[in-house]
């Protein structure tokens, strides 16, 4: 069992203790509950406490998460931002919506420009969300809620902002998909959302908790949902000095690994969770977290509030600042494995009997959008999420019928993962790789670390998938990448030679740096640190 249950036990017996807990009973459900839809941005399926941390503190998110249902199973539609998040809003998969890679990545020959030497040139992808859709947000307005955006966006620039899909309110929502107008600490100089001279040094996953706290205080009255989109934890991750000093203490008390990096097909991979920045900015993640939880619970609102909480793929254990890692689960975000698809999926149903209640059907980022229409009393509308299904019946203790999950990269990313297809039913996960259409088969229920590749010992069961997986590419028009008529071969291995001599060795420096007594990144620590 992948989710820290000891975890989740003790802090429902610690709130038992402290008077938070009653008699469980089933409620009648509101007839307009509200929606909190709380996203975090490249956040790992084990960077909790109770998801198996011992690095990371995040007792606001263990205390949704011992509310709620936790989906141990749960999946993103897509290993990188964009396409993860244009799936939540659409219910269709990224093989569908036709955004295959994030917003601004470089495609066809403008590829070569990375310099990486690739086999393919990646397909041209949709470069935002389709108006033609009828989005969750305008789903939801339709049905009398008043809707409101706060945080990353990245589906589109102007003409395709948040305001043009639904939603009523936006702060903070444009086409950047990481906090590079003004870095985590105010003033952020973002165009949708004001600053403000007393909010100088304020963190910016606590300003989108203000501002969604202030829209959820004004509107009260009336249905609404409310969707926050950290930033955090996306590069450049930056923190307190105060919360680099916690957890570099804290490394150091649980032991500093000699090595936290290993070299994988394109790029090395940190094998260990020791990095203090990135744990301070989880932390600051989490308190904002928990600073709107608090806002329902004075407003008298979080019996009639269905919280969500999610992540738009894996933790970026390559590429980017490289922060965390998710081992047991192979690779990160952008990656093929679990690493890059498994998620924190936990639902929050207050009327429901849920109570840290595990459940291990894969369900995935499309289902989102079916499920907040089923328990909001609303009609579904399986014309616009075509690639989900309702979990109400898992809610209520039901099954649902096996499905298979698919997932479509025609890309190169950049975090080191491969162009490839996949397709996930019961135990069996099937990836398809483009370069040479080889196909590798996992049993993830007896080899979560994806390391046994079982083809030639079950080519069956890989035929099977394999055909479903050509059926499921076809019936979308999935577009697919094409072999580089410049590809050298030997200027790649030239390329992945220099990685492994002098990326790894810096890489590994770095980490010694964040973890010296004496490391300083200057800046008034980002801008943290406001002089009087």
């Amino acid at each position: 069992m992948n989710l820290n249950s000891s975890s989740i036990c003790l802090i429902i017996i610690l709130a038992c203790l402290a008077g938070a807990c009653t008699p469980l009973e089933e409620q009648p459900a509101p007839e307009h509950p509200n929606v909190l839809f709380i996203i975090a941005d490249d956040y790992g399926y084990h960077d909790m406490s109770s998801m198996g941390s011992e690095f990371y503190d995040t007792p606001h998110l263990d205390r949704l998460a011992a509310r709620s249902m936790v989906f141990t199973q749960g999946y993103t539609a897509g290993r990188v931002c964009s396409p993860a998040r244009a799936s939540i809003m659409s219910g269709k998969t990224p093989a569908r919506h036709g955004i295959t890679d994030w917003l601004g990545a470089r495609t066809g020959t403008d590829w070569r420009e990375q310099g990486r030497h690739s086999k393919l040139l990646p397909p041209d992808y949709v470069d935002h969300l389709p108006h033609e859709y009828q989005v969750l947000p305008e789903a939801m307005r339709q049905e009398g809620y008043t809707t409101f955006f706060a945080g990353k966006w990245h589906l589109g620039g102007e003409g395709s902002y948040p305001e043009d899909h639904g939603f009523d309110f936006n702060q903070g929502g444009f086409e950047a998909g990481g906090p590079y107008t003004g870095g985590y600490f105010s003033p952020f100089n973002n165009p949708k959302m004001e600053d403000h001279p007393e909010e100088k040094g304020m963190s910016l996953p606590e300003k989108l908790a203000k501002e969604t706290s202030r829209f959820i205080r004004e509107h009260r009255d009336r249905p609404f949902f409310a969707f926050l989109s950290f930033y955090a934890v996306h590069a450049p991750i930056q923190t307190t000095r105060a919360n680099w000093s916690k957890y570099r203490d804290k490394a150091d008390s649980l032991g500093i690994a000699e090595k936290g990096f290993e070299m994988g097909y394109f790029l090395p991979i940190r094998q260990v969770q020791d990095n203090p920045v990135y744990a301070g900015l989880v932390e600051h993640m989490d308190d904002a977290v928990g600073q709107v939880l608090e806002t329902l619970r004075s407003e008298g609102l979080d019996d009639n509030t269905i919280v969500i909480f999610t992540s738009d793929h894996g933790g970026v254990a390559a590429g980017d600042d490289y922060a965390t890692s998710n081992r047991p689960l192979r690779g990160g975000k952008g990656y093929q494995y679990e690493g890059g698809l498994r998620v924190p999926y936990f639902i929050s149903v207050p009327w429901m009997d849920h109570g840290g209640t595990e459940e291990s059907t894969p369900v995935t980022g499309t289902d989102f959008y079916p499920t907040i229409l089923d328990l909001a009393g609303a009609d579904l509308r399986p014309e616009e999420h075509q690639d989900g299904v309702s979990l109400r019946p898992l809610l209520e203790g039901e099954p649902i019928p096996e499905r298979p999950l698919f997932w479509h990269y025609p890309h190169y990313g950049n975090q080191g993962g491969r162009p490839s297809s996949v397709i996930r039913q019961g135990r069996w996960k099937l990836i398809r790789y483009h370069a040479d259409s080889s196909q590798v088969l996992y049993d993830l229920q007896a080899d979560l670390p994806e390391q046994a590749d079982l083809s030639a010992r079950h080519p069956e069961v890989a035929e099977r998938l394999g055909s479903r997986l050509t059926e499921y590419l076809q019936e979308t028009g999935a577009k697919f990448p094409r072999k580089d008529p410049q590809y050298d071969p030997q200027k790649e291995a030239e390329y992945l030679q220099q990685i492994e001599q002098e990326l790894l060795p810096r890489l590994e420096r770095q980490r010694m740096e964040f973890l010296s007594p004496d490391y300083n990144p200057g800046n008034n620590w980002w801008g943290s640190q406001v002089e009087e």
